[in-house]
């Protein structure tokens, strides 16, 4: 072995492993597990604020651990100080590896209300928002957050804008080099097939061992080998939705397997799909080396079609 070919196998073994192991997103390897920064800047009733410094430092702890992919907004936060900012303080200049993910649809108002943004100009200038408080000349995802359905902001009057004149403002920046990959969020089977000629490299869904509504389009991306980033991984924050930690069969896996029971609800998104990237967030250090540790955890035959019978019933509408 020459001296360099010794210095790079040290360089490799010095890099810290990529939790949960490594998948394609637009052409990058990243880590399974990544990073949601919107729980950073999104202060919820009954929860504490974070302090602009500890902010910075879980996002600088998330990539020391060895995530590449991080999934933020422009409209993350407030129009001052949002997710963006805090990953440019964090990590700027960025390392080569970084996969910066972001999401375009809506936006805030002049008092920090969130709105539907759907229009075509309004999604470049998204774009370009994101392109500037990130300080960056492309972003390597952009992922187009349809607000037809629930849950969340449903669109009115003139943001109900159909998904091809979307898409051609989208192919457009991507054709200007603005944009790496192109994603879709909160779409419907029927949607993602129609937009599979535009090459989606990712959907973002909501999607759970409690929220299986989404199945169909899972499928869609296994067949088309599409990445698979599914939001509310754990259940919603809402205290109406169920909990995958609340679940008994969850809970029993747990026990069995001496880990806590979000790390069994992380286990079994690691075991759904293969193509299947979580960017679960937290403002707490101990909760991020829970989610990283998951990554090392597999569970068997038995308990992943316990966890897959919990859909029966639990999802129902009447539950939400």
């Amino acid at each position: 072995m020459s001296a360099n070919e010794i210095a790079d196998a040290t360089a490799e073994r010095s890099q810290p492993s990529h939790p949960g192991g490594t998948a394609t997103l637009a052409g990058h390897r990243v880590a399974r597990i990544g990073f949601g920064v919107m729980q950073l800047t999104e202060h919820r009733p009954g929860r504490t604020a974070v302090t602009p410094e500890a902010a910075v430092a879980i996002v600088r702890a998330a990539v020391d651990s060895g995530i590449n992919h991080l999934d933020t907004a422009e409209f993350y936060g407030t129009r001052a100080a949002n997710a963006n900012d805090l990953i440019r303080a964090a990590l700027h200049p960025y390392a080569d590896d970084l996969v910066l993910a972001t999401k375009v649809g809506a936006e805030r108002d002049a008092a920090n209300a969130l709105l539907p943004a759907q229009r075509p100009e309004q999604l470049r200038a998204s774009v370009e928002a994101n392109l500037a408080r990130l300080d960056v000349e492309r972003l390597a995802v952009v992922n187009l957050r349809r607000v037809d359905a629930a849950p969340g902001l449903i669109a009115e009057g003139d943001q109900r804008v159909d998904l091809d004149s979307q898409l051609a403002e989208l192919l457009a920046l991507r054709e200007a080099g603005k944009i790496g990959g192109i994603g879709l969020s909160n779409v419907s089977a029927d949607q993602l097939r129609h937009a599979l000629p535009a090459g989606i490299v990712c959907v973002q869904n909501s999607h759970s061992p409690v929220d299986r509504a989404s199945e169909p389009v899972l499928d869609l991306c296994r067949a088309h080998d599409i990445a698979w980033v599914p939001f509310c991984p754990l259940g919603s924050a809402f205290p109406q939705w169920p909990k995958v930690a609340d679940q008994p069969a969850v809970r029993t896996a747990a026990a069995a397997l001496g880990v806590t029971p979000v790390q069994v609800g992380i286990a079994w998104h690691l075991a759904h799909y293969a193509n299947t990237l979580l960017i679960a967030g937290t403002a707490d250090p101990a909760h991020l080396a829970e989610n990283i540790a998951a990554g090392e955890l597999r569970l068997d035959v038995e308990t992943l079609a316990a966890i897959d019978a919990i859909d029966n019933g639990i999802a129902a509408p009447s539950a939400f």
